[in-house]
């Protein structure tokens, strides 16, 4: 009965909204849509990359010296984590595609879990710092010459971070409804771009954790 009632609900969405012509044409403009996001958001992040990388290059002592009170324990089980999150989001995915509903909803479930249990972690990674003083502003702590130069460090530290874990935020909030829609059937072998153009920009999040981990965590460890 859940089943057949699955399927008439697909069927009604499959149809293409009234500007389009067909699904494929649907899916290829919703498609181009989100790489083209995605490309102001490279911009975007590629600016912060690009003065991480200049100021790094005037200050690396400094840098190094910052770098090595951050959690690297922390940090490479976060990494992990993303990374066991966009092969679950891949896995949600290819169940869209072959309209496996109840798999689709499992896999953006633990899509949303990965990412919350990286949002949680990196709480914890921020309240050390708030505990050791290590917070740009006011009541920045730090001993040595090098002072001024390692709170630029984790001036880049927190803005890049927080910026990556706004995202996850957002994309938390995109698969809470993917997993609402996909409960009630909305999506098919036909119809599942809403599922397909959000992995991309899952992908997309995971992708600069794996830029921000080496530069920031892995600074003079070798």
């Amino acid at each position: 009965m859940v089943g057949r009632r699955r399927r008439r609900l697909s069927e009604t969405h499959a149809a293409p909204a009234h500007h389009f012509d067909d699904l494929g044409q649907q899916h290829e403009a919703a498609s181009l849509g989100m790489w083209t996001f995605l490309a102001t958001e490279v911009l975007f992040f590629g600016g912060l990359f690009l003065a991480y990388t200049v100021y790094r290059t005037l200050y690396p002592a400094a840098f190094a010296e910052g770098s090595h009170h951050l959690d690297i324990l922390l940090g490479s089980i976060n990494t992990v984590v993303l990374i066991g999150s966009s092969l679950t989001m891949a896995l949600a995915v290819h169940s869209a595609q072959v309209g496996r509903h109840q798999a689709l909803v499992i896999f953006i479930g633990l899509t949303m879990v990965l990412g919350l249990v990286f949002l949680g972690i990196k709480s914890v990674e921020y309240g050390h710092k708030f505990a050791e003083a290590l917070v740009p502003g006011p009541r920045f702590a730090y001993d040595g010459q090098l002072a001024p130069q390692v709170q630029l460090f984790f001036s880049f530290y927190f803005i890049m971070t927080g910026l990556h874990a706004l995202h996850m935020v957002v994309g938390i909030g995109i698969m809470a409804v993917l997993v609402w829609l996909g409960w009630r059937g909305k999506f098919s072998p036909a119809y599942y771009t809403p599922v397909e153009i959000s992995g991309l920009y899952w992908h997309f999040v995971d992708l600069v954790w794996i830029f921000l981990f080496p530069l920031l965590y892995l600074l003079g460890r070798h």
